[in-house]
């Protein structure tokens, strides 16, 4: 159980009221930094507040040892709980007299946050692995039987991921492309190779630019939409209502969202790349005099088909990879809403964490194409 809703603090001064809710058993302090988490919010309580224990569901005696040592091993003077409860406290009472035990310091802190980080990396690699086999075999089931696909997702998803996103994708890409034209123009016209812009901006641009552009754009505007909604599903508990009707998540929820995603993202990869070019064409033929006619033919003949296909086939690699991160993370939120910010935020920084190191890759092993 969140530290939020197990400690309530309300009103200020001589007035404070702290209200004690939810489970406070071993079975609820058991995750991960949990008691820990609890005991930083009971040490901000004032001395002087008002406890309310009428809320509380669940005591034991794990739970009532942590309240206990926080109110300095006896109970405070304004205090409301149950019989129970209160026998629970008295049965603490009686050993008042045992100093408590001396606070545990870990001597290779360090090293085990080393250890859990790795622990955490191997479960995400784990799961997205196993996440993209069962990718594989549901799409291989659409592909045996398309009738039976999820069409009316897969459209729904085109248009969310795909057509809502030119607007922001044609400014941001018309935009970089001024200025990286005005930028070069300036250094090009120092040595009298202005007509060489062309080249420049053609093959930064569709080889690099627009496709981690445009990816970056949709990791941030749907891979976070995609997460959110599937994290909401799972507070409100619309993935356990699937599980229970036997419906697989990876074949409506992971499946249509790929198949979306790789559909459109080369499509938005091609609009801003346009967008671009066009940006550049207006500011060579502003500084550099450069007509957006000669612009668009000498265009034509610097943009091998090599240097096309590259950056069209980035377009699918990073709308597969941007699909796959936001269902995963998404699938790994817990049922309470520091979860779903956390996770969201999350997904976010790892799609475009992984669109880098995916354009990284693709540089090096396409080196030598499309020249």
């Amino acid at each position: 159980m969140a530290t939020e809703r197990a400690i309530r603090v309300e009103g200020e001064g001589s007035a404070v009221r702290c209200a004690i809710a939810g489970a406070w058993t071993v079975q609820a302090l058991r995750e991960r930094r949990e008691v820990q988490r609890r005991e930083r919010e009971l040490a901000r309580v004032p001395k002087s507040a008002r406890w309310d224990l009428s809320g509380l569901g669940a005591l034991d005696a794990v739970g009532a040892q942590l309240l206990w040592h926080a109110w300095g091993r006896e109970l405070p003077g304004s205090i409301e709980l149950s019989e129970e409860a209160r026998d629970t406290f008295a049965m603490l009472g009686e050993h008042a007299h045992e100093p408590p035990p001396p606070p545990r310091r870990e001597s290779f802190a360090a090293v085990r946050r080393v250890g859990d980080a790795t622990y955490l990396l191997y479960e995400h690699a784990r799961e997205l692995v196993r996440m993209l086999g069962q990718l594989l075999l549901d799409f291989w089931a659409f592909l045996l039987k398309p009738q039976r696909g999820p069409w009316r997702e897969i459209s729904a998803q085109v248009y969310h991921v795909g057509a809502q996103a030119l607007g922001i994708t044609a400014l941001v890409g018309f935009l970089i492309g001024v200025v990286l034209s005005y930028l070069s123009a300036q250094q090009l016209a120092l040595f009298g190779a202005s007509i060489y812009i062309v080249d420049l901006l053609g093959i930064s641009i569709v080889r690099e630019l627009g496709p981690v552009l445009a990816a970056i754009l949709v990791a941030g505007r749907s891979g976070s939409a995609i997460t959110a909604q599937i994290g909401v599903m799972r507070v409100t508990q619309e993935l356990d209502a699937l599980s229970v009707m036997g419906i697989s998540h990876g074949q409506r929820l992971v499946l249509p969202r790929v198949i979306a995603l790789a559909v459109a993202m080369p499509l938005v990869v091609l609009w801003t790349d346009a967008m671009a070019l066009i940006g550049g064409m207006v500011v060579a033929d502003m500084t550099l005099d450069l007509s957006p006619l000669w612009f668009f033919t000498t265009l034509r003949d610097v943009i091998s088909l090599g240097n096309f296909w590259i950056g069209f086939g980035k377009g699918i690699l990073f709308g597969v990879l941007i699909a796959l991160v936001a269902c995963h993370y998404g699938l790994r939120i817990q049922p309470d809403t520091e979860s779903l910010g956390r996770g969201t935020t999350a997904s976010v920084v790892t799609s475009i964490t992984a669109v880098i190191l995916a354009d990284a890759v693709c540089a090096i092993v396409f080196s030598g194409v499309g020249w």
